[in-house]
């Protein structure tokens, strides 16, 4: 069956962005980031492309236990770690790597007694007070953790960038300076860097970085794109059109009449809405590619469909295909016409989408 919109996933693009990120973070091991389904792109596809990274990161259980399920070897870290002993049963089972933040997990790690070693990552909060040990009762959960009955397998200190991706911040470098000053006494293999730090921050690598976005062909900053990064974007989100009409001037189009033909138009209307992710407030003028030009969106984003003036573009037909995010425009542009980040786009493309690997984008 063909599927009206694709979002199209380029596992070549994922390869060459592990291979940047390594080139910049030459001396570090990358735990490659692939929560919220792969930041939406599909964990598991993800995975398998990236058999070269170290490690995977998720934030929650059942992604982990997702990975395993489908023949994941690699070690596995659990960013949030484990709140219930059922849960580190589980981890246990599926061995995964522990992320260790707050004083109830060490409880559950003192009364464990089962033979599996974790491998336990001490998050120290150096100022983002999301999660982690602050400064004056980590040494005091290092040391209950080294203490433990059942030893850990290894481990290593870890700390999360608040304002990474603001490069004048004075943030970062008083985050990196609060973790040295904890951390780099005890001899620990460490974690700070996500991926705004990887690119931002090369002081502070570490032996281990964490890229969730730079992965899949993102910049983490705001104004730099990601082909700046030498960066290559993974998905591209692509639909079809399904007609073309004449609106006359003053005529309006969509829900509410929000937009008015200033002049005689040709629009065409395109399979995508808000049930396959595009925000509903993305704005008039928010660019969609069709025959390699840029058209404006006009009226307002409804659940299946989305109206483009064509008026300056003829050939446009029912069929022709159409970008609206991917290599020509990147999801950064296009999360700035709706007021948000690339990730709430990325992670918000819903299951009606067809979703198909390529070792190479598409040019529409």
């Amino acid at each position: 069956m063909s599927r009206l919109i694709r979002a199209l996933i380029d596992t070549a693009a994922l390869r060459a962005n592990l291979a940047r990120i390594r080139a910049v973070a030459a001396g570090s091991r990358v735990i490659a980031v692939v929560k919220a389904n792969g930041y939406g792109h599909g964990a598991v596809t993800v995975a398998r492309a990236l058999e070269s990274a170290d490690a995977f990161g998720v934030a929650r259980l059942e992604e982990g236990i997702a990975l395993r399920a489908a023949g994941v070897t690699h070690p596995i870290v659990l960013l949030e770690g484990v709140v219930t002993r059922e849960q580190l049963h589980e981890a246990a089972a599926h061995r995964l790597e522990l992320v260790v933040h707050e004083a109830g997990q060490v409880a559950l790690l003192q009364a464990w007694r089962g033979p599996h070693r974790f491998t336990l990552w001490l998050k120290l909060d150096t100022g983002m007070h999301r999660l982690g040990f602050r400064e004056e009762a980590y040494r005091d959960a290092l040391a209950r953790v080294a203490a433990l009955s059942v030893p850990a397998a290894a481990l290593r200190a870890m700390t999360h960038f608040a304002c990474a991706d603001e490069r004048a911040s004075p943030v970062t470098p008083d985050q990196i300076a609060r973790f040295n000053a904890v951390a780099a006494p005890l001899g620990l293999e460490t974690s700070l860097c996500n991926s705004a730090g990887v690119f931002g921050w090369p002081g502070a690598h570490g032996d281990w970085v964490r890229p969730g976005l730079s992965l899949y062909g993102v910049s983490p900053f705001s104004g730099e794109s990601a082909a700046s990064l030498g960066l290559t974007p993974v998905m591209t989100l692509m639909t079809t059109v399904i007609a073309t009409r004449q609106v006359a001037r003053g005529e309006c189009v969509g829900y509410g009449g929000l937009w008015r033909a200033p002049r005689d138009s040709r629009v065409a209307i395109l399979a995508a809405g808000y049930a396959d992710g595009l925000l509903r407030g993305l704005a008039h003028g928010t660019p969609v590619g069709l025959l390699g030009r840029r058209v404006p969106l006009v009226g307002r984003v409804s659940m299946d469909m989305i109206a483009v003036d064509i008026t300056d573009l003829p050939g446009v037909e029912v069929g022709t295909p159409a970008e609206l995010w991917g290599g020509s425009l990147p999801v950064e542009e296009i999360a700035a016409h709706a007021g948000t980040v690339a990730y709430e786009l990325l992670c918000g493309v819903t299951q009606r989408v067809a979703f198909e690997t390529t070792t190479g984008v598409v040019t529409i």
